[in-house]
This record gives C-alpha cells, structure tokens and sequence, in this order.
C-alpha cells in the first residue's frame, strides 16, 4: 500500500505562508491526480485544492487565489503553497492520491496522518 507523509506545516500569523509537501513511497503520483484535504476541530474534511495528471487544478473557492497546488513526479511529490493565509485555514492538512470523475476529485483510499496548520489573528 502506498505510503504518503505530509509535512510543512506549522503555526504562523494571519498573512504569512507556508508550503507543504507530500511525499509518497511509490511513484503514485506519476500515474494518479493528487488532492490536498483539510480538517478543522468539529469540521468536515474538505477538499482543498486538486491536480490532474495533465496538470490541470481545482479549487475551493475559499482558497482560490491564494492557494497553488504543483506536483513533481520525479519525487513523487505534491505541493500546496498557501499564501495569504487566514485564521479559518487553521486546520490539519491531508494528501491523497485520486482520479478525476468528469470535473469532480475522487480521492483512493490512502491518506497519510497530515500536518497541522495554525494560523494566527
């Protein structure tokens, strides 16, 4: 089963950024879109940003402009480059592998244990 370990995250204050990184222990990324999820205390997961194979993205509209989500198949590594960043983003980040479904990201089964963000006023 592929192995995926998110990290980069950290505390900063509103207006500041941080990028995380997703590695992954096989070369899934190079054959798979790839999302980044969020979860905040007594919150839903939601998805966050997403990547096709052919480099084509999405995302929420609560981050649109602000986020960027890249990938680097020759590390088998996706990004998410949040700037601007807001006290509501507060939340621990997850990756995942996926496909796309017409428009729609349907993520596979692995997550990895994510990595917490805290943003400040």
């Amino acid at each position: 089963q592929v192995q995926l370990v998110e990290s980069g995250g950290g505390s900063v204050q509103a207006g500041g950024s941080l990028r995380l990184s997703c590695a992954a222990s096989q070369s899934i990324f190079s054959i798979s879109a790839a999302g980044w999820y969020r979860q905040a205390p007594g919150k839903q997961r939601e998805l966050v940003a997403a990547i096709s194979l052919a480099g084509l993205t999405n995302y929420a509209d609560s981050v649109r402009g602000r986020f960027t989500i890249s990938r680097d198949n020759a590390k088998n590594t996706v990004y998410l480059q949040m700037n601007s960043l807001k006290p509501e983003d507060t939340a621990v980040y997850y990756c995942n592998a996926g496909r796309f479904s017409s428009s729609d990201y349907v993520p596979y089964s692995s997550w990895g244990h994510g990595t917490q963000v805290t943003v400040s006023s």
